[in-house]
């Protein structure tokens, strides 16, 4: 009887435990990776960019998806990141999620509600005071697509990873991570294409990431930051050395772009005399302009007065990347 009471006691503790758990711990949330549109769900329809006016003013605004219909929103005074808006610039944000087919959020006085590609904005205390309208845009990268100049090295067009090491194909045209090329560089400007998935659910370091390695040995962070403020380890941040001057970072699955201009080291007698420099435009835009780069960041190779190849770091996100080639210098 005692035993029988026992195990009926433990068991109601048990129910009673998992009916006040919340629920997102009763259902763990199913971890969406999507590398195709239209595998992505209905949270990738509303995530994205938006543009218009509110008032007077012209507004950028982005729209971060979390997962489970819920969004974090960005608005930036001027414009859009890199389109209007600098860093330091006045902006706001807001928490919102699906409710009665429309995302709605509140920000700072302003009701916010997104629907059918359009973000309508009226005053939160009267909701017939209409101040504004935004619609989805979507921007791409004006060197997109870029050829290569007469006498570049092609490392990669689609139709085979020859030039590198541990290279692979993904859907028959895009290169896989996790590869370095043959070839090394000293000076040299290259130019890069890449996307990061659809990845909701995860957050930080686990969502999209990836690095372009220059030289081997200076990592130029590839993440999904869309929407973040631009930190070394985001999109575009030299890995521990330096920021992004703007987060030009893109929604997940569009296809962005790195164009770099390199200075290797000098050396003398084995003793470095000079540090290597950079210029980086992301999506078409400076994010570094002659930045010094007083030391190696972790993860390759180490500095040193070889000329070295170009490292797409593998961190266990399906980042792919495209039209690959470089200009020695």
């Amino acid at each position: 009887m005692t035993h029988f009471r026992l195990t009926a006691l433990v068991l109601l503790s048990v129910l009673a435990l998992a009916a006040a758990a919340p629920a997102s711990e009763q259902r763990p949330r199913r971890q969406v990776v999507a590398t195709d549109p239209e595998q992505a769900g209905p949270d990738f329809a509303v995530q994205g960019e938006y543009e218009g006016r509110i008032g007077e003013t012209s507004w950028g605004a982005q729209v971060v998806a979390l997962g489970g219909g819920r969004y974090d929103l960005v608005l930036y005074e001027g414009g859009l990141p890199g389109a209007g808006w600098t860093k330091g610039d006045p902006r706001k944000k807001a928490a919102g999620g699906t409710e009665g087919g429309a995302a709605t959020f509140t920000a700072d006085g302003w009701q916010i509600s997104i629907e059918d590609g359009a973000m309508s904005v009226v005053n939160a205390s009267d909701a017939d005071e209409k101040l504004g309208k935004l619609r989805k845009t979507e921007r791409k990268s004006d060197t997109l697509g870029a050829k290569p100049p007469e006498g570049a090295l092609v490392l990669f067009d689609g139709t085979s990873a020859e030039h590198f090491k541990g290279g692979r194909l993904v859907d028959d045209r895009h290169l896989a991570v996790g590869c370095e090329t043959h070839e090394a560089f000293g000076d040299h400007r290259l130019h890069i294409e890449f996307r990061t998935p659809f990845m909701p659910n995860a957050r930080g370091q686990d969502r999209g990431n990836s690095g372009v390695y220059i030289h081997n040995r200076y990592e130029c962070q590839v993440l999904d930051s869309f929407g973040l403020e631009g930190k070394d380890n985001e999109c575009g941040g030299i890995y521990s050395i330096a920021e992004p001057a703007v987060n030009m970072c893109l929604p997940p699955l569009s296809w962005q772009t790195y164009d770099i201009d390199f200075t290797a080291a000098r050396y003398e007698n084995g003793r470095k005399v000079r540090n290597a420099r950079v210029t980086i435009k992301h999506n078409g835009v400076v994010i570094h302009d002659n930045l010094e780069l007083s030391k190696g960041t972790p993860g390759k190779d180490p500095e040193g007065p070889e000329p070295a190849g170009l490292y797409l770091q593998d961190h266990g996100n399906p980042v792919v990347f495209r039209n690959i080639w470089v200009v020695k210098k």
